[in-house]
């Protein structure tokens, strides 16, 4: 039979504290006979009984949450593969944006390092949701999502849902639902002209808007199957171009002044 931790605790706490109380008043009765002695002796005994079973409850405690510690990790670390190999099925797929993945979630994170973002949690919130950024295209046919040439409207309609499709994987995954923001909404235009939603300036979640100009600037600066790649000046003058229409102004400016660094990240380990 398993026992809960917290029974498990209780049961040992109140096995060795029976023992304890019987075996030190068997002791106390064999080795003392005058009252003084034994009012002494029962009073140390106590003492020693609330050190004893303090040491053991802390001991019983930080054992069960070492255990704790080690399956959340082994739960994260899993839940972590499993992202792993979400991105390779779309690597896969989606051949011509090999590294794309890569790039972009380490390029997102140091711009997000930039803006001011230290909090261990909050940047691996931003790291997840770039890296699973276009998880809702698993939904889109092949047909569309590698076709060698420019998407009719019925085509384009149904690859603008792949942000949606996202939002209802994620959402229903507890581990993944805070690193929602990128998947749902890194087609949102600061202008309010993008999708799905049509959020406009600060209505766009920060890891969005962060992502927005990273997946642009990657999108721009490497050959597509549809396209050929752009000069790097050319597509820093297009992001500058773009600021307060597609990007929040604040974050290319983020981006621009720190571009060399924010660039040399997306080829690190």
């Amino acid at each position: 039979m398993n026992l809960k931790p917290h029974y498990r605790i209780v049961l040992i706490y109140l096995a060795l504290g029976t023992l304890w109380i019987l075996f030190s008043d068997l002791a106390v009765d064999i080795l003392f006979q005058h009252k003084e002695d034994i009012i002494l002796a029962q009073n140390i005994k106590g003492w020693l009984f609330i050190v004893f079973t303090g040491l053991l409850l802390l001991f019983l405690m930080g054992k069960d949450a070492h255990a704790k510690e080690e399956a959340q990790t082994k739960l994260v670390e899993s839940y972590e593969q499993t992202i792993s190999g979400w991105i390779h099925v779309m690597d896969l797929r989606h051949r011509e944006t090999k590294d794309h993945t890569q790039r972009v979630t380490r390029m997102t994170v140091a711009l997000a390092k930039q803006s001011g973002i230290t909090e261990e949690k909050e940047l691996k919130h931003i790291e997840r949701g770039a890296m699973l950024h276009d998880i809702g295209k698993i939904g889109i046919p092949d047909a569309i999502l590698i076709k060698p040439g420019k998407l009719d409207a019925k085509e384009w309609l149904q690859m603008q849902t792949h942000p949606e499709i996202a939002h209802e994987i994620l959402s229903n995954i507890d581990f993944l639902r805070q690193s929602i923001d990128i998947p749902y909404s890194h087609h949102e235009k600061w202008d309010g002209t993008g999708y799905p939603q049509g959020l406009k300036g600060e209505e766009i979640p920060i890891a969005a808007r962060f992502f927005a100009v990273i997946d642009v600037w990657d999108a721009l600066i490497h050959p597509r199957i549809y396209k050929s790649a752009w000069p790097e000046e050319q597509v820093l003058e297009y992001i500058l171009e773009q600021s307060g229409r597609h990007f929040d102004p604040d974050v290319v400016n983020l981006f621009l002044d720190n571009y060399t660094q924010i660039k040399e990240s997306s080829t690190c380990c």
